[in-house]
């Protein structure tokens, strides 16, 4: 298959996803018709081991322990009283709850895989306080749509796991790295709330909260960290693999269940049943995406793809900055999950072969991601937050009031170029 063939494959594919047809269904039918047409019908005797590996895999058993993870401290009521607890933390900064949406979002990132799972949950507890409130909407709206991007880059995060699987690159190094670039993309947040507050004039601010309620109120933040540190901590110091490591936050957080007093029939099912339909989303996704990266691999696309960029003389930097300008367009018309399984198999190759760094590409591409989620008309993470908004107004007020974190992450995207030690320190050092 030519390069020419497969862009045109490329873009039939994105034109399916574009009116609706299922994601697994478009990225199938395109490496099933294209293995065919390269290699007859024989190619389909070499789905079936592909698809037996994909599901054998330990690995990808990850993904429904972190999603499972994620919605008991979401379905036990932990998250809204976390959030209270940061406000009163938070809530004397200049921007005052704003501060709390991103803190929050940042905090149950760090048990929430999912970006989306994250603005929901946050933005459910938050609106109604901050409409009470007086805050603007569309400064409301803007940071929990960006703090919720936080989802996908503060471990643990499903994306990096289908990085890793799709790439055979450590989860447990990906997860590691993920920690300094989301801890300091969260302060670039508050940084900018904090400054935007003081020059419009109108900084608002919580009331005070007498030091002894502060203290008091630190122990519903107990639950999210120590979950946090039983699943990064086990990884950390080689004591459990990512599948394992899930698996104990997981007994963490039933254990809190149980402690909160919400433990019931009920509630389990609801869990079980939310986890069961998300995770077979995005398996089938992945086996579709192994299905087309076999027919990417035989015809030799990628190896064409990389000797083809080889021949324009373009350097790491300038292959980075191009795939800035790719994925930003990308972006306004796929979602994250899209994104990753249609461009890694070609990026990552190329890449890679001209020096970059596979754990930093990793981080790269869910920045890219991130990004993704607050560009329209497809910024997912828009929708979400618009949708649970108390009030009637249009979704612009989301799209204008995220605008100004999608610039931050453009720019702290060029500061991890600029110092690719950001990303790649701590995983060094495991």
């Amino acid at each position: 298959m030519s390069i020419g063939l497969f862009g045109i494959a490329f873009v039939v594919m994105l034109g399916m996803m574009l009116v609706g047809i299922p994601i697994a269904v478009s990225m199938a039918a395109v490496g099933i018709v294209g293995g065919i047409a390269a290699y007859g019908i024989p190619f389909m005797d070499s789905i079936a081991p592909v698809v037996w590996g994909v599901h054998n895999e330990n690995l990808l058993t990850s993904i429904p322990l972190f999603i499972l993870l994620g919605e008991l401290l979401l379905r036990s009521g932990i998250a809204d009283r976390m959030y209270i607890a940061l406000s009163a933390w938070l809530g004397r900064l200049p921007g005052g709850l704003l501060h709390t949406n991103i803190g929050s979002c940042a905090l149950f990132a760090a048990t929430s895989g999912s970006s989306v799972a994250t603005a929901a949950t946050v933005g459910t507890v938050a609106l109604p306080s901050l409409q009470k409130r007086g805050y603007p909407m569309r400064a409301s709206l803007g940071t929990l749509a960006a703090g919720g991007t936080l989802g996908i880059l503060i471990p643990p995060s499903v994306n990096m796991i289908v990085y890793g699987s799709l790439t055979n690159n450590s989860i447990g190094k990906l997860f590691i790295a993920g920690i300094i670039p989301g801890l300091m993309l969260t302060g670039c947040f508050m940084l900018y709330i904090a400054v935007s507050s003081l020059m419009s004039g109108n900084a608002m601010r919580e009331p005070k909260v007498p030091m002894a309620d502060k203290l008091r109120s630190l122990v519903h933040l107990v639950p999210p960290m120590v979950v946090f540190g039983i699943v990064m901590g086990s990884l950390y110091f080689g004591i459990a693999t990512t599948t394992e490591s899930a698996a104990l936050g997981v007994i963490a957080a039933l254990g809190f269940v149980v402690h909160s007093g919400k433990m019931s029939r009920e509630l389990l099912r609801t869990c079980f049943i939310s986890t069961a339909r998300v995770s077979g989303m995005i398996l089938l996704i992945i086996t579709a995406a192994f299905i087309l990266n076999l027919t990417i691999s035989l015809t030799g696309v990628a190896e064409a793809m990389t000797k083809w960029v080889a021949g324009l003389g373009l350097s790491a930097t300038g292959l980075i900055l191009a795939l800035i300008v790719f994925y930003l367009i990308l972006g306004m018309f796929m979602d994250v999950l899209s994104m990753q399984v249609a461009t890694i198999p070609i990026t990552y190759p190329i890449a890679t072969a001209l020096g970059v760094d596979p754990i930093w590409f990793g981080i790269f591409i869910v920045l890219m991601c991130e990004l993704g989620l607050i560009t329209p008309p497809v910024g997912m993470n828009l929708f979400v937050v618009h949708g649970i908004r108390p009030d009637k107004g249009g979704i612009e007020d989301a799209i204008w009031g995220a605008l100004p974190y999608a610039l931050i992450m453009i720019l702290f995207t060029l500061l991890i170029m600029v110092w690719p030690q950001i990303v790649t320190w701590l995983p060094a050092h495991m």
